[in-house]
């Protein structure tokens, strides 16, 4: 029986331009897709329009584009896919994992029976129905007192019990916004994502991701996660922080490269310098998923090589 065909993805936020910690994740998931002749599949997660910056999904396939990074396919985008995310959402409320929820966050907040990972943890207020009186502001889903177990690509065997660690979480917001960990599972489902590389600042959402796959009857897919990338002040870099300099035409090599060593990867002296294409053209052959370091804290970089 041949191996299943790698599908793995980029999904960028058009909130601003391409910034370098987005880069590093898209050049660990090019490469890990590409190493084992898989798909590289580019998802744009304009879900939220309120933090879209009008121009910046332009932006960010440009500069990829320029950087060598060819993605499979078109372009899947968010803000197209709600239909999806509504027929999801039925699928749990017709098998009652799914419940209104009145409460606000300031209720929440006042109720809650311990601090989360994210946040206050939901006291499971609205479980059985609304109050007389309340309307629904947000749909939730409940979660059980079980363990979320999953073996990580880099860090190891993960485990969370959602209930204690975020509680019963939101899947449609008070705004009528589907929430980030509904889209990204039906997501995936659809494009037969079987590889999902990115930010360990998204570790603790996988087990969300997973539970919520579960639900859907959904297969589950391999998750790797990098290292954040941080700044010279020991905070990720973000769009707010070190993007606008960066000049993805003139630059492109070096920062492909830069990258690469952020992941562990020694390039050979004969390969320095080279066009991005043959830079990750070497990359995709020669990639060592074990060398990746395992940084709980984060990989630093001097914004001044920028």
């Amino acid at each position: 029986m041949s191996a299943e065909k790698v599908v793995g993805r980029f999904a960028p936020s058009p909130t601003g331009p391409l910034h370098f910690g987005s880069l590093v994740a898209a050049v660990g998931s090019y490469c890990l897709a590409r190493r084992e002749g898989g798909l590289w599949l580019l998802r744009m997660e304009d879900l939220d329009p309120p933090r879209v910056v009008p121009g910046a999904a332009d932006e960010i396939l440009s500069s990829l584009e320029k950087l060598g990074l060819h993605w499979d396919g078109e372009v899947v985008w968010q803000s197209q896919r709600n239909e999806a995310y509504l027929a999801a959402v039925e699928t749990l409320r017709d098998k009652g994992l799914v419940f209104d929820c009145a409460c606000t966050r300031k209720e929440i907040i006042l109720s809650a029976p311990h601090p989360g990972e994210e946040g206050p943890i939901y006291p499971g207020t609205c479980r059985r129905g609304l109050a007389v009186g309340r309307k629904p502001r947000a749909l939730r889903i409940e979660v059980p007192q079980e363990q979320v177990s999953f073996p990580d690509g880099v860090f190891g065997r993960v485990q969370q019990v959602l209930a204690d660690a975020v509680g019963d979480f939101i899947l449609r917001r008070a705004d009528g916004l589907f929430a980030y960990q509904l889209a990204v599972v039906v997501d995936d489902a659809a494009a037969g994502i079987n590889q999902v590389v990115r930010g360990a600042d998204l570790l603790s959402s996988t087990p969300r991701q997973i539970f919520l796959h579960a639900c859907l009857g959904n297969p589950v897919p391999k998750y790797v996660h990098l290292p954040m990338v941080l700044g010279s002040n020991g905070k990720k870099i973000s769009k707010r922080h070190g993007s606008a300099e960066l000049d993805y035409e003139f630059r492109a090599s070096a920062l492909i490269s830069l990258s690469l060593s952020l992941l562990g990867q020694t390039i050979p002296r004969e390969v320095h310098g080279a066009p991005p294409a043959e830079l990750l053209s070497w990359a995709v052959k020669n990639f060592e998923p074990g060398n990746i370091p395992a940084a709980n804290e984060g990989v630093g970089v001097d914004e001044e090589v920028f």
